[in-house]
C-alpha cells in the first residue's frame, strides 16, 4: 500500500486525465472521419471509375471491401470525361468553401502546426474529404495519407478551439489528430504516432511532447476504425498476409545501397517535377477550379497512351488513382510485371500524380510515393537477382524496402516511414535493410523535401519561438552585454544639488543616472524624467538634492544573473537601462556599481546569438 501510495503521489492526475480523455476523443472522432472518407472514397471509386468506365482499380489485398464488383464493359475512354468532370467538381469545392484545402493537405497541417497557433478551420476536414474522394474515386492520381492527415489534424484543432485549450495544446491536438488518421487508414498505429512527431521538421527534430497523445489517440483511432472491417481481415496487414523475406546475406547490403542511390535520385525527379508543375499551373492564367480539370485531363492522356504501349495491359493503368494494385503484385513470388512496365508506373506516377495535386487537385502524396518506391526496388531487385542470385534470393523484399526508403528521403521521416512500411506489409524481418537504405536516403536527399512547410528544426519553429528564447538568453551572462562604469557614465553622488545634476544631465544623453555612496556601493538611481518638473522651478534648486529625487527601491542585475534573468526585470517595470552590481550584501542591499545594461543591447546581442546559431545548425 505505501509503494501504491507513492506511485500515486508521483502521477500527475489532472494533466494524466486530461490527455487521456482529450487523446481518446480524437482519436474517436479522427477514427470515425477515417471510416466516413474510406467509405466515400469507395463509394465514388465504386459508381465512377466502376459503373461508368467499368474499371475496378486493384487495391491492396485487406483494403475494405464496401461494394461488390458487378459485370460492365471496360471502355478506357471513360476514363478521359471521368477525370476532368472530378477535377472540376473537386477544384469548385475547394476554391468555392476552403482553398486551403487544396493540394495534399500535410503541409496546410504542418503550417498550421507552425504558424498559425494549430488553427484549423472548422470546414476544412468536411470539405478536404469530400474533394479528395471526387479526385481520387474519379482517377486522379493520388494518396490517402494527405487527406486523412489534414482531417485528423482539423478534428484535433476544432475540440482544442472548442474546449477553448491554450496554442500549445492545440498544437498537440492537431499532431494527435495526424497520427489518429494515420494510424488508422493505414492500419498502423505506431506509425501514427510516430509520424505525428516527425513529419513537422526536415533535419531530424522530433516533436517529443506530441508522442504520448498522438499514441493514444492513434490507438483508439485504429480501434474505432477496426470495428467496421471483415473480421477475417480486421487485425491484418494493409497488404494482406506477411510474405516469407529476410535478410540472410550481409553482402545484400552492397545492392541495397545502389538501391538507396536510386531511390535518390527518383525522389529528387518526384520533387522537381512535383513542384515544376506547380509553378506552371500557377502562371496559366485561368479560374483555379479549371486547373484540376485540366491537370487530371492531361494524367488521363498520359494513363491511355501508356495503356496501349504495353498491349492494353490494364496494369498500366496504376498511374492513375492510388495504384496499390501495382505494389501488391510485385510483392508476390514469380510477379509478371516486367521492368519495362515496372519503370513505366514509377516513373508515370510522378507525372501523374504531379499533374493531378500540383494543379489543385486534392489529395496526399504519400500513396503515390509508395508505388513509386515499390516498384523501383522491384526493378533493381529483380536486375540483382538475375546478376547475382545467390546474393540478392528474394527480389520482392525489394519492394517493400524501396517504398520506405523513397518516402523516409524526401519526406524526411525515417522512423515513421519504416515502421508503415512494416506495419502495412507485415514484414519486420526487413527491419534491417529498411533501416540502412532509408538512413542512406534521408541523409542523401538532405537538400530535398516534398513537404515545403516543414522547418530545419525547433529553432525556425513558431510553435518554440518563446521556449527558444529562453533558452538561449538563459545560456547568455550579463557579464557579456553590460557597459562596464566608465568615465563616460555619469554617477551622482547623494548630496549633489539639483542645479548641478541639471547642469551635468543637459550635456548627456544618458537616461538613468545612478547614486553612488561610500566604497561605490550603489544606493539609488534615477531618470531624467524624475528631474524634469524641477526645470523651471530654480527657487528650489538649491534645496533639492540627489537624495531626495532618487529611487531607493530600483531593480538590478548582476554580471553572473542570464539574460532571461534580466529581461524579466526590463519588463517589470517597463525601464530601458539596469544597474549592474558586483554582489548583493548581506541585508540584500545592492552591492559596488559595475556596469549599466540596456535592454537594446541586450536584445541585439539576442538576436546575434540567435542567427549565429541558425548559421551552426544549417552548417551541421
Amino acid at each position: 500500500m505505501h509503494a501504491l501510495r507513492r506511485l500515486a503521489q508521483g502521477i500527475d492526475l489532472r494533466s494524466t486525465g486530461k490527455w487521456f480523455v482529450l487523446s481518446s476523443l480524437v482519436g474517436c472522432i479522427a477514427g470515425a472521419g477515417a471510416i466516413a472518407f474510406q467509405f466515400l472514397l469507395g463509394a465514388t471509386t465504386h459508381f465512377c471509375l466502376g459503373g461508368v468506365a467499368g474499371y475496378f482499380p486493384a487495391e491492396a489485398e485487406a483494403e475494405p471491401k464496401w461494394f461488390h464488383a458487378f459485370d460492365q464493359t471496360f471502355s478506357i475512354w471513360w476514363l478521359l470525361p471521368l477525370l476532368a468532370g472530378g477535377g472540376l467538381l473537386s477544384g469548385w469545392i475547394v476554391y468555392k468553401f476552403a482553398p486551403e484545402a487544396e493540394g495534399h493537405g500535410t503541409d496546410a497541417a504542418i503550417e498550421a502546426f507552425h504558424e498559425k497557433r494549430g488553427k484549423i478551420r472548422s470546414r476544412i476536414p468536411l470539405v478536404k474529404m469530400l474533394a479528395s474522394a471526387i479526385t481520387i474515386g474519379t482517377g486522379g492520381s493520388g494518396g490517402r495519407e494527405g487527406p486523412i492527415a489534414q482531417i485528423g489534424a482539423g478534428f484535433g484543432s476544432l475540440l482544442a478551439t472548442r474546449f477553448k485549450l491554450s496554442a500549445r495544446d492545440r498544437r498537440l491536438m492537431l499532431a494527435a489528430g495526424m497520427g489518429a488518421g494515420v494510424g488508422a487508414i493505414f492500419r498502423a498505429p505506431l506509425a501514427g504516432a510516430l509520424f505525428a512527431g516527425e513529419i513537422f521538421y526536415r533535419e531530424g527534430d522530433f516533436e517529443s511532447e506530441a508522442i504520448v497523445p498522438a499514441a493514444i489517440s492513434s490507438i483508439v483511432g485504429y480501434s474505432v476504425y477496426s470495428l467496421v472491417l471483415p473480421e477475417a481481415t480486421r487485425f491484418s496487414p494493409l497488404f494482406g498476409k506477411p510474405h516469407d523475406y529476410g535478410f540472410t546475406n550481409l553482402l545484400e547490403l552492397l545492392p541495397l545501397t545502389l538501391l538507396a542511390g536510386v531511390l535518390v535520385i527518383s525522389g529528387m525527379l518526384y520533387v522537381k517535377v512535383f513542384y515544376g508543375t506547380h509553378r506552371v499551373f500557377d502562371r496559366i492564367r485561368l479560374p483555379k477550379p479549371i486547373k484540376p480539370a485540366i491537370g487530371a485531363t492531361l494524367a488521363g492522356i498520359f494513363a491511355i497512351a501508356l495503356f496501349y504501349s504495353f498491349g492494353e495491359d490494364p496494369q498500366a493503368l496504376a498511374v492513375l488513382s492510388a495504384g496499390y494494385g501495382a505494389i501488391a503484385e510485385a510483392m508476390e513470388p514469380g510477379a509478371t510485371l516486367g521492368f519495362g512496365l515496372l519503370l513505366a508506373i514509377a516513373f508515370g506516377k510522378i507525372l501523374t500524380t504531379s499533374l493531378t495535386i500540383s494543379s489543385g487537385g486534392s489529395g496526399g502524396v504519400f500513396g503515390p510515393s509508395m508505388v513509386i518506391g515499390g516498384c523501383v526496388g522491384a526493378c533493381v531487385g529483380g536486375f540483382f537477382h538475375d546478376l547475382w542470385p545467390e546474393v540478392v534470393t528474394q527480389p520482392g523484399g525489394y519492394v517493400v524496402v524501396g517504398m520506405a526508403g523513397f518516402f523516409a528521403g524526401i519526406a524526411r521521416a525515417p522512423f515513421s516511414t519504416i515502421v508503415m512500411v512494416s506495419e502495412m506489409t507485415g514484414d519486420y524481418r526487413l527491419l534491417l535493410p529498411s533501416m540502412w537504405v532509408s538512413t542512406l536516403c534521408f541523409l542523401l536527399c538532405r537538400r530535398t523535401t516534398l513537404y515545403v512547410k516543414q522547418v530545419r528544426s525547433h529553432l525556425e519553429s513558431g510553435a518554440h519561438r518563446g521556449d527558444l528564447i529562453v533558452d538561449v538568453l538563459a545560456e547568455i551572462q550579463v557579464e557579456q552585454v553590460y557597459r562596464p562604469v566608465s568615465e563616460d557614465l555619469l554617477t551622482f553622488h547623494p548630496g549633489a544639488k539639483l542645479k548641478d545634476i541639471v547642469h551635468d544631465i543637459a550635456n548627456t544623453r544618458q537616461d538613468y543616472f545612478p547614486i553612488v555612496g561610500g566604497g561605490g556601493r550603489m544606493i539609488g538611481i534615477f531618470a531624467e524624467s524624475d528631474v524634469r518638473r524641477y526645470y523651471y522651478d530654480d527657487d528650489i534648486w538649491e534645496v533639492v538634492v540627489a537624495g531626495d529625487v532618487m529611487v531607493s527601491d530600483f531593480l538590478f542585475v548582476r554580471p553572473d544573473d542570464d539574460l532571461n534573468r534580466a529581461l524579466r526585470r526590463f519588463t517589470e517595470k517597463n525601464i530601458d537601462e539596469l544597474p549592474v552590481v558586483d554582489a548583493i550584501e548581506e541585508d540584500g542591499r545592492p552591492g559596488r556599481l559595475v556596469g549599466m545594461l540596456r535592454r537594446r543591447e541586450t536584445i541585439a546581442f539576442y538576436n546575434s546569438r540567435l542567427e549565429s546559431l541558425k548559421a551552426e545548425a544549417n552548417e551541421a
